[in-house]
């Protein structure tokens, strides 16, 4: 292990304000239906606005805490005469971006500004001039949108359009994705529901009611992520609990007034930065709310306790905007979480399955059916009705993720076919073959750190609907995935044949043609073969446990069950039966390293292996076995047991 370099652990980590949120201003140019914080361009609050000398200070003092990542909005953030200057205030010393705009306002000048990696949201409010026109109230809205948009592409902007559905483009839906599309590779959905008037204004929020989508559209358009099944992190006794304590990010108001979240509007959880150092307030205003927001009876009788809670976009700062009652519940959040839990049940029931493998559940979800002939054979065994409490979860798309470089992170690894790529808290496999016209993608896969979560993305799904898969990941093997997520639960994948005979289990490893298979066969009848090709090694608190897995050789036969390891052996074909004891302890890890199964092998995968596979050779007995094919093996162990050597 001396090659590698050891982690230090970290037991706590310093709380940091990565990413800032910064409305530059609430005015706009547009008068949107839906918009919940809007003022005229000409509104008396221009005056109350942060000086360009106020941002730049703040945005310095936040710097130096860590800030590295900005969100720009407004209103329209380009209204502000100085939003050059400030865009570039931003930008040109951040890891990234993300900016806010109507595109009305978008000049070939600033489009070349705009060239600065980052992402661009340009809002879509209907698919002609018509619909976007009564959307926004202003008449001509549509075309300047459409020349922003076109200054941009002449620039060589990439952006996406954002499209924000609601009761009065709804009709449109489909065409305003079909305009996207036109105008840019990369579109998305805006809020799928409307927030309430920030100030409390109820001829406004009753115009934005009026303006919300029922709970099968708002479905259709955005639709619950099956990945994830958790319920909603409980609040206890303060409402603000969860968001606080995790929180790597802080939101700015145009006037100064910053407080952990955008949609946090009352003026006791806001401080203001003019007359304040960011570090007082990061370090001492923003803990501070930890107890400002306290449950009530009303809370823990209603959303505290609701079992719908882990489908709800419930939210205190949400009950606020809508009752200003923080404990309140939020009625058309309730239809849409009922719609939600009854959405997912149906889609559990046809897109979903369950298998066990190793003591871990292994979700596979698709955004098509599962159907008995999806999956091989060889999985039948290992599928089971529901969870355990260690899952591992994989969903399959049908389309490809935008496979710009400069979005793939660092490239750690290429061997054909595999390219990976690590982004954040993520690793990104993209699996294809490199064509005269270039890189050619066919699979794309967003696998979590721990390689507990997997999103695999299809070029289509042609091959999918063929089905007879023999293996769950739709990888060649699902060893690739698996490998990496056994190593944080003390266990590995080993090239060996596993049998449980006379209540213990015991491990043949060999290569290909060594006789694992043969080894197998010798067994029927006598005992059970767990698997021929693939087995698990897994440490439990009780000991090393020997568990069988679908990877099989030549034999068919697999099973789930598991075993209490007994012994390993190394095989060697020869012509007689002869069980030699490894003493060298350092030989027995070599040649369990030999038939390690290797998924892409990072310093911290080696170590946590290494350390396995040395405290494996220490509790396990190891042995060379020279075997022919008489059959006496089986009479070898038996004897073997037998001893209780």
């Amino acid at each position: 292990m001396e090659s590698y370099c050891r982690e230090k652990k970290a037991h706590t980590l310093p709380r940091l304000p990565l990413q800032g949120h910064l409305d530059l201003t609430y005015r706009c140019n547009n008068n949107c239906r839906h918009c919940w914080l809007w003022l005229p361009p000409g509104a008396v609050e221009k005056k109350n606005e942060l000086s360009f000398a106020e941002i730049e200070r703040m945005v310095g003092e936040a710097r130096r805490m860590g800030c590295r990542e900005w969100i720009i909005s407004g209103g329209e953030p380009m209204l502000r005469e100085d939003f050059s200057e400030i865009f570039d205030l931003l930008t040109r010393c951040s890891r990234t971006y993300t900016l806010n705009s109507n595109g009305t306002r978008i000049t070939p000048g600033i489009a070349l500004l705009l060239k600065r990696p980052g992402v661009k949201l340009i809002a879509l409010y209907g698919a002609d001039a018509k619909v976007h026109d009564f959307v926004t109230r202003n008449p001509g809205s549509f075309a300047d949108t459409m020349r922003g948009i076109a200054y941009l592409r002449e620039a060589g902007v990439d952006f996406l359009v954002q499209i924000v559905p609601m009761r009065a483009n709804f009709h449109q839906y489909k065409a305003m994705v079909r305009l996207a599309l036109e105008l840019s590779p990369h579109w998305r959905v805006g809020a799928s529901w409307l927030f309430l008037s920030a100030d409390g204004d109820d001829l406004k929020s009753d115009e934005i009611r009026g303006q919300r989508l029922s709970p099968q559209e708002v479905l259709e358009i955005d639709p619950p992520d099956m990945s994830w099944d958790g319920d909603e992190a409980a609040a206890g006794e303060s409402l603000f609990a969860p968001c606080l304590r995790s929180r790597d990010s802080f939101h700015v108001d145009p006037y100064g007034y910053a407080s952990f979240c955008a949609y946090v509007k009352e003026p006791r959880l806001r401080q203001d930065l003019r007359f304040s150092p960011f570090a007082d307030f990061w370090e001492k205003f923003l803990p501070g709310l930890d107890a400002a927001v306290i449950a009530t009876d009303r809370y823990r009788e209603g959303c505290g306790s609701c079992v719908r809670r882990g489908d709800c976009g419930w939210c205190p700062a949400y009950a606020f905007l809508e009752k200003r009652d923080f404990s309140a519940k939020i009625e058309y959040l309730c239809s849409l979480a009922a719609a939600a839990g009854d959405y997912k049940q149906k889609q559990i029931e046809s897109q979903r399955r369950y298998f066990q493998l190793a003591g871990m559940t292994i979700q596979v979800d698709a955004d098509r059916p599962i159907t008995d002939a999806t999956f091989g054979d060889r999985f039948k065994k290992f599928q089971v009705t529901r969870p355990g409490t260690d899952v591992v979860r994989i969903r399959h798309h049908f389309f490809l993720p935008d496979l710009r470089s400069d979005k793939l992170g660092t490239k750690i690894y290429q061997s054909p076919p595999w390219t990976v790529y690590r982004k954040g808290g993520s690793f990104i496999y993209l699996e294809g073959l490199d064509t005269a016209e270039g890189f050619q993608a066919e699979k794309v896969s967003v696998v979590s750190r721990d390689h507990g979560s997997a999103h695999v993305y299809h070029y289509d799904d042609f091959s999918y609907k063929k089905g007879n898969f023999n293996s769950l990941t739709l990888f060649s093997t699902d060893q690739i995935l698996l490998a990496r997520a056994l190593a944080e639960r003390n266990a590995f994948f080993l090239h060996s044949c596993g049998i449980r005979f006379c209540g213990r289990g015991f491990i043949f490893a060999g290569h290909s043609e060594a006789g694992k298979s043969t080894i197998g066969k010798m067994f029927r009848g006598h005992g059970e073969i767990l698997c021929d090709d693939r087995m698990i090694i897994r440490k439990w608190p009780e000991g090393y446990r020997i568990h069988g897995t679908w990877s099989h050789g030549e034999l068919p036969d697999v099973s789930p069950d598991a075993a209490p390891l007994r012994a390993i052996f190394f095989i060697d074909k020869a012509d007689e039966v002869e069980l030699i004891p490894l003493l060298d302890k350092r030989i027995a890890v070599r040649k369990l390293l030999a038939f390690l199964i290797k998924p892409l092998a990072t310093v911290d995968w080696w170590e946590k292996v290494l350390d396995q596979v040395e405290d494996l050779v220490r509790e396990v007995p190891c042995y060379t076995l020279r075997f022919d094919r008489s059959g006496r093996l089986v009479d070898a162990i038996r004897e073997l047991v037998a001893s209780g050597k």
